[in-house]
């Protein structure tokens, strides 16, 4: 059975800022993370080496992106709608092959801390 989980948080930003703090906060959540010029951040995260690079379209409100550690490799629909002058943004999180259902919950648990973390950064 497939697994996954959508995280929505809403952000006291405007949409098309919302969606350009998004883009600037790998190095404010990765100390150390670096933009190369094929597109990919990377940096050490909680998991290893990883590397992250969005496939974005601002007009459509489209943050997609592919996030590869050691364990494993996430390809993550994301989204930022408007909300009058808040935005919400959404999330969705499946379960990659290599993981186990408790490597799963674990990384969920990371990740509604991270989530929080980029909400501040983004609203800061």
């Amino acid at each position: 059975m497939i697994r996954s989980r959508t995280i929505s948080i809403i952000v006291n930003k405007k949409t098309g800022d919302a969606f350009d703090a998004i883009l600037q906060v790998p190095p404010k959540m990765m100390p150390g993370a670096k933009l190369n010029d094929d597109g990919w951040w990377s940096f050490n995260g909680p998991h290893g080496k990883s590397r992250l690079k969005f496939n974005e379209n601002k007009s459509l409100g489209i943050l997609d992106h592919k996030y590869i550690d050691e364990e494993s490799t996430w390809n993550v629909p994301m989204r930022v709608v408007a909300s009058g002058d808040f935005s919400e943004i959404t999330l969705t999180l499946n379960k990659p092959d290599e993981l186990t259902d408790d490597q799963f919950d674990h990384r969920m648990a990371e990740m509604e801390e991270m989530v929080v973390t980029m909400k501040n950064i983004i609203e800061s």
